[in-house]
């Protein structure tokens, strides 16, 4: 009952910042749009569609793979399993309510709940280190090429983004490897943070933590004796992360638009997006992605076309996968749960 009000109450959530957004983005000029958006070629969407798609079933196909259990998941159960985390990723800040799905839905084929737990930390961790290399990529071919304006307040959103997936996968990393480092690091921000009143029984939460990071080992140590295969799951990520940054291409061109845009200036500005996108609290990091859309994107597309551009692509990226996984969702509810 709870996890229902609290999608209800997400929901409520996303459809107001969706309001205001549609409001800032149609405000201005609500016929040119129309407009521009009248001459659509539906081809163009449907590859879109199919690549936005594609990157799901990438992704479902790795946790195929690494769950290694033929006879409990197959690879039609995984790759539904991934579109129906869209909707929970969706409607939750971070994109905090995927994973937890996706180990209990796991373990609803009788996978155990410690293998369940590996797996997903594991793909997370295969996921994370494919968006910081795209991310560095993107950043060095920025740098080499000079394909945005220097803008003070963008650089500053997309290196706070950039920092912040740094950190993370530094952190995955080292607990990973060098578990008695990463204790003390934490033990050091239990300490400062307790002086300075922000958490209370300090003892408890070290405790705590540390039980949480064995865990944590436990299962992401597995990783480093299957060397190959990580690097075959993160080139795997990666194809799926390009796919997923591509859909804006074939919206430009869907909208006649076939001069403004090239296939390495659409990656490096998705990865940007993204990367910007990464610290952002609301669900489905609505309101910074639109804005890093806008700014990013406006640096090749007219504000027509690019305003048209964002409305498709945040619908196909964000609100489809979301429908699609809650249907699916009902479904499979229905059957097991």
């Amino acid at each position: 009952m709870e996890i229902i009000k609290g999608i209800k109450k997400n929901t409520i959530l996303i459809l107001s910042i969706t309001l205001v957004i549609l409001y800032f983005v149609l405000k201005d000029d609500l016929s040119g749009i129309i407009k521009t958006m009248k001459g659509i070629n539906y081809f163009y969407i449907i590859i879109a569609v199919i690549f936005y798609f594609l990157s799901l079933i990438i992704k479902g196909y790795v946790l195929y793979e690494s769950t290694n259990d033929k006879s409990r998941l197959s690879l039609k159960e995984a790759i539904k399993h991934n579109i129906i985390t869209q909707f929970f990723n969706g409607i939750t800040p971070f994109s905090s309510g995927g994973q937890p799905m996706e180990i209990y839905m796991l373990t609803e084929h009788g996978i155990p709940l410690s293998k369940a737990t590996s797996i997903i930390i594991q793909n997370f961790i295969f996921y994370q280190t494919a968006l910081v290399l795209f991310g560095t990529l993107a950043v060095l071919y920025n740098a080499i090429f000079h394909i945005f304006p220097s803008v003070p307040v963008l650089r500053r959103l997309v290196l706070l983004g950039f920092s912040v997936n740094i950190v993370v996968i530094i952190v995955l990393y080292m607990v990973i490897l060098s578990k008695k480092q990463i204790k003390k690091v934490a033990k050091m921000i239990i300490h400062i943070l307790s002086k300075l009143n922000i958490i209370k029984n300090e003892n408890e939460k070290l405790l705590a933590c540390y039980e949480k990071l064995d865990d944590f080992h436990k299962h992401a140590f597995e990783i480093t004796k299957h060397k190959p295969l990580l690097v075959k799951y993160v080139i795997l990520n990666f194809i799926g992360l390009a796919c997923f940054y591509i859909v804006p291409l074939f919206i430009a061109f869907a909208l006649n638009n076939f001069t403004g845009l090239n296939v390495a200036n659409t990656l490096t500005t998705s990865a940007y997006i993204l990367i910007m996108g990464a610290f952002v609290p609301a669900p489905g990091a609505s309101g910074g992605i639109e804005y890093g859309f806008i700014k990013f994107f406006g640096n090749f597309l007219p504000k027509l076309v690019v305003n048209a551009t964002l409305l498709i692509w945040r619908f196909i990226t964000y609100y489809l996968g979301m429908i699609v996984g809650a249907i699916l969702f009902v479904f499979e509810k229905k059957e097991k749960w």
